[in-house]
């Protein structure tokens, strides 16, 4: 007997000891992307191959950020960047109303999680600054595909934002 609890003691101590540290709690926030590059259609546009390329990469990006909602306004460009992501992460793509960027902005700061929202040249940087980020200089809407925002939204902690680029730079395609 005392030989047995002698190996349960060394077993569960080692396993202890073994045993990977706690992970360390991520921030909740939010990651702001404008959509990726779109075709020439007038209405409606898609991805073009170009924009479909950046659409993944940005799944890849953020594969491991632990994201946990998905928002995109309603248009084919917006939501076809954002499923890739939500087709590896299995979530719903959630949609919201570009035209009021402080209901947004307020659903953000009270939904816990990480949150990736697809939005446009005109509605990301404003939605940055809703959350009390820096939406930096206004994005360049003929070629600007690459900034990607991250703002962290936890309720005791102040603010920060970073802006980051992802993919290759945006360089028009010639038809």
């Amino acid at each position: 007997m005392k030989t047995f609890l002698s190996l349960m003691v060394l077993t569960v101590f080692g396993l202890t000891a073994c045993s990977a540290p706690a992970p360390t709690p991520q921030p909740d926030g939010v990651y702001l992307v404008r959509h990726a590059e779109k075709t020439t259609a007038k209405t409606d546009p898609a991805l073009s191959d170009a924009g479909e390329v950046r659409a993944k990469e940005l799944a890849e990006l953020l594969d491991d950020k632990a994201i946990t909602h998905i928002h995109s306004t309603n248009t084919r460009r917006t939501r076809d960047t954002a499923a890739p992501l939500a087709k590896r992460l299995g979530l719903i793509v959630t949609l919201y109303d570009g035209g009021d960027l402080p209901a947004m902005a307020a659903k953000l700061k009270v939904t816990p999680g990480r949150h990736l929202v697809v939005g446009h040249s005109n509605t990301t940087p404003q939605l940055t600054e809703l959350l009390g980020g820096d939406g930096s200089t206004p994005i360049y809407e003929p070629t600007e595909y690459d900034r990607l925002y991250w703002v962290t939204t936890a309720f005791d902690e102040p603010v920060v934002s970073y802006l980051t680029r992802f993919g290759a730079p945006y360089v028009a395609e010639t038809e």
